[in-house]
């Protein structure tokens, strides 16, 4: 109660006005790295702004907003998106953007956005960020109005250190703290605090072999960035960056490096988007020289296997922990293939707002295996982890080329009392890809194993319905199973913000009927096999053990 008052009090000092005045520009320019959407900036010249695949009007006479989802206002609030003005390159996109950072200095929203220190530090960096396009050609009461706001916004952050647990957006307050340090040289406690906190909060974000405890490569990609920009940030400024920022960099970019696809784009797992290749790709090559592909990430708990041209990437580890899991998915044990620049088999991707946000958390939407149609996690309302498995193992073995996964998670066993088995195979030629898949229970359960197809794929089930055909590269590919039954079904995938149509081949092993039970157990009596005591329901009694056999395998020529 203490620590929360005293917080609360220095938040409130630093927010009150009149405690000196900033310089009316900022000592360095500071230039945003990354290019703007000139269709959004369009958009909001028109007075909407789009957000996650749906267009909001953009109303600037109250910043509460308090109609929107929080992504939205975060995102509203932290003014990135004046790079899709600049992207417009003209005086009228100018002027709106100028008029909008007036409005919002007019019109402060109250809590919670004002304790959301990522945000404010967001916002900070974007301001700096683009001093020269939109405010550094106004007038002087408009850029002294906005450096003094920067300096309360500044103190607001400073005075919200330490930072509670809340995965990479603790490097966005800093980020936008170190643009308040370097625009405004005299108030030395900014860098200061800056540096201070930057390795603590690194060391808490970084597992040892270079994943974040996030588990996600959206979040590796977000941290990347973040701290390519830092560095810009100090480089503009003639300031050796720290060697934490340093440190940072040369671990976290071999892993972004092992979770992409050969497209360039990000693998899609707990809530990762594609991201353009040639985007990733630079930023790479700003955070470090060396293009390493991290060969191990034992604690983050992915396997990047590649032969020939596939490669195939496996989530094998445990759902990041509390603080950590804001954007986890039930996809453990999920996996994404791919052929060349070509995705082959993936999970469906991720939303930030809206029914798509929850359902593409779901086990449905992976590469995976559903039990009873349920998940192998559980979600609380406030969007950690409610429910996680308590044990996943996962074994990789290599020999004379080819690779073995043995992987398994008790994800079902409180809910259905069962436990999945996945073994995985890859041969040497990345030609041939298979798969064991085994659930052993308490009761029978109803399995479905899904392989969503990435919508560039052509696919088509056989008319004996024994196999599916995917045309990858001009090649025929084909998909068969032993243990089910097979089908081509729809899906959708949203790897790149909009929903697209997709197909995904599922596998099903029905459970029995009641009646299909009571026949086996008068088959048993008939040859002897009558139980000493009275039976409990055969469905509760029995003991499930099924086994799915598949492979995928180019076509012969």
């Amino acid at each position: 109660m203490m620590r929360r008052w005293t917080r609360e009090a220095r938040l409130s000092l630093a927010r009150l006005p009149g405690l000196g005045r900033a310089p009316d520009m900022p000592a360095h320019t500071l230039r945003d790295l990354w290019p703007g959407d000139a269709t959004r900036g369009a958009l909001m010249l028109r007075g909407v702004f789009r957000f996650d695949m749906r267009d909001y009007p953009l109303t600037v006479q109250d910043w509460e907003h308090k109609d929107l989802p929080v992504a939205v206002r975060r995102w509203l609030h932290g003014f990135t998106w004046l790079r899709d003005l600049r992207a417009l390159g003209n005086d009228e996109a100018r002027l709106q953007a100028r008029a909008i950072v007036a409005s919002w200095i007019d019109h402060l929203p109250t809590d919670p956005l004002i304790a959301d220190a990522a945000t404010t530090g967001e916002r900070l960096a974007a301001w700096m960020g683009h001093f020269d396009f939109f405010a550094a050609s106004a007038d002087t009461l408009y850029r002294q109005r906005l450096m003094d706001r920067l300096l309360i916004e500044g103190r607001t952050i400073a005075a919200l250190l330490p930072l509670p647990v809340q995965g990479w957006r603790g490097l966005s307050a800093l980020r936008g703290l170190l643009a308040a340090a370097l625009s405004i040289p005299s108030q030395s406690g900014f860098f200061s605090r800056f540096l201070r906190y930057l390795e603590q909060e690194l060391d808490r974000l970084m597992l040892p072999d270079g994943c974040l405890a996030d588990r996600s490569p959206e979040a590796q990609f977000q941290a990347v960035r973040e701290l390519v920009e830092m560095n810009a940030m100090l480089r503009a400024a003639q300031i050796p960056p720290p060697p934490p920022l340093s440190a940072g960099l040369t671990r976290l970019c071999p892993v972004l490096r092992a979770m992409r696809h050969g497209d360039g784009g990000l693998a899609l797992f707990n809530g990762a988007s594609v991201h353009n290749g040639q985007t990733v790709e630079t930023m790479l090559n700003l955070g470090a020289r060396q293009k390493i592909v991290a060969s191990a990430m034992p604690d983050g708990g992915f396997y990047r296997i590649a032969n020939g041209k596939s490669l195939l990437i496996v989530d094998g580890g445990m759902p990041p922990p509390p603080g950590f899991d804001a954007t986890a998915q039930a996809g453990t044990l999920s996996f994404e293939f791919s052929h060349g620049r070509q995705r082959v088999f993936v999970n469906c991707g991720s939303a930030r707002t809206g029914a798509w946000a929850k359902a593409l958390r779901a086990t449905a939407a992976h590469t995976s295996l559903t039990l009873d149609n349920r998940s192998c996690i559980d979600f609380s309302p406030g969007g950690g982890v409610a429910r996680r498995p308590g044990k996943v193992t996962a074994t990789h073995v290599a020999q004379d080329g080819a690779h073995w996964l043995d992987l398994s998670h008790d994800g079902y066993r409180a809910p259905l009392g069962a436990n999945w088995r996945r073994r995985l195979y890859l041969g040497r030629d990345g030609q041939e890809l298979r798969g064991e898949e085994t659930v052993e229970g308490e009761r029978r359960v109803q399995m479905a194993l899904r392989f969503h197809i990435h919508p560039d794929i052509p696919a088509q089930i056989s008319d004996d319905q024994d196999e599916v055909l995917l045309t990858i590269d001009g090649a025929f590919w084909r998909f068969r199973q032993e243990g089910g039954a097979l089908a081509l079904e729809e899906s959708v995938y949203l790897g790149d913000g909009d929903a697209v149509p997709a197909l995904q081949i599922v596998v099903t092993a029905p459970s029995p009927d009641a009646a299909a039970i009571a026949e086996e157990e008068k088959e048993e009596e008939a040859v002897g096999e009558t139980p000493a005591s009275p039976r409990k329901p055969a469905a509760v009694e029995r003991p499930f053990h099924h086994v799915v056999q598949w492979v995928f395998e180019r076509a012969p020529d």
